[in-house]
Parts: structure tokens; sequence; C-alpha cells
């Protein structure tokens, strides 16, 4: 069971490396007048989002196995209010400090600590559990992120994985990628 939970945690961190890769692909192309553009108003803009999961970061894994995720002092309803000075290095600084929360306390988990209690807003939680509940959580974000990015950019957006049209490409290439790896193997 160790080995498995090993496994767990470097997939669980490779998972929430490639989110955070995600998001910046789709940041890198959100111009500096779209950090606080909403779609409409009820929705949030690229800045808002990134502002609450550096919230939900910080309050989640700051001392991740000995406090409640949810801190006393996390003022999340803050989190959701617009700021129209923000810019590129703000909403930056809080993706990096956000995630920076995240790997120094995936990176120091060990296998044996998946079965240990947490609590988020006093609800137990197993780690494991802890860990599949902010992974989706991230994902969701991140791809509102990405959708917003996507739609602000239109016909000039630089696709974050297979190109519209190039599936058939693609493929081939893996495909032969494959049968190489095979062959080398045989």
């Amino acid at each position: 069971m160790s080995d498995i939970a090993a496994a767990y945690l470097i997939e669980s961190i490779k998972c929430f490396r490639a989110y955070k890769k995600l998001g910046e692909g789709a940041l890198a192309q959100v111009r500096d007048d779209e950090w606080s553009r909403m779609i409409d108003p009820d929705s949030n803009s690229v800045a808002l989002v990134v502002k609450h999961m550096a919230g939900n970061m910080r309050s989640r894994w700051t001392d991740f196995l000995t406090t409640d995720g949810e801190k006393p002092d996390r003022n999340r309803d803050q989190e959701f209010i617009q700021d129209e000075t923000v810019n590129r290095e703000r909403v930056m600084q809080w993706w990096e400090a956000g995630w920076k929360y995240v790997f120094h306390a995936m990176e120091n988990l060990k296998p044996e600590d998946l079965d240990a209690k947490v609590y988020i807003r006093g609800q137990e939680h197993t780690v494991l559990q802890a860990i599949n509940r902010q992974m989706a959580h991230y994902s969701y974000h991140v791809g509102q992120i990405v959708l917003l990015a996507k739609h602000y950019r239109g016909s000039d957006w630089k696709s974050l994985s297979i190109p519209k049209g190039q599936s058939a490409k693609v493929g081939v290439a893996a495909e032969k990628a494959w049968q190489a790896a095979r062959d080398t193997k045989s």
C-alpha cells in the first residue's frame, strides 16, 4: 500500500503542476485591459478567479496537517471584490504565492499521511480526500481562466493542447512515437 500511496502523491504533484502550467498558458494570453474584465455583471474576472484561488490555497495548505483548512483570518468574500487597478504583476504575485503553499505542503507529505484526518470548515477529510477536493477545485478554476482568456483572444488564441483541426496529425505522430518506443523495447 505504501508504494501506491507514494505513487499517488507523486502523481498529485504532477497534476497540480500541470494545472499551474495550463493556467499560466492562458494567463500569458490575457491583455492588460482584460484582468478585471467581466463577461456579465454576475461573473468573475480572471483577476478575481486568481485572487480567490490564492486565498483558498493559502488557507487550505498552510499548516495543512495541523489546522482547519478554513483559516479564521481568511476573508473569502473579499476575494470576489473587483479591483479595477489590478495588473498582470499583481495577479501573477497572487498566482505564484498560492501555488507555493500547495507545493510546499504536498512535497512534505509522506505516504503514511494519506490516511490522516484533516478538517476543512470543520468537516473531516482524509488527506487523500482533501487533496482530491483541492485538485478538483483548482482544475475547475483553471478551466474558467482558460475559457475567459480564450474568449478574449478569439481567433488569436494560441492553443494550450491540440489545436482545432489537428487531431489526426497529432494522432499519427503519437502512433509513430508509440511504435518507435515499442520497437526499441523489443
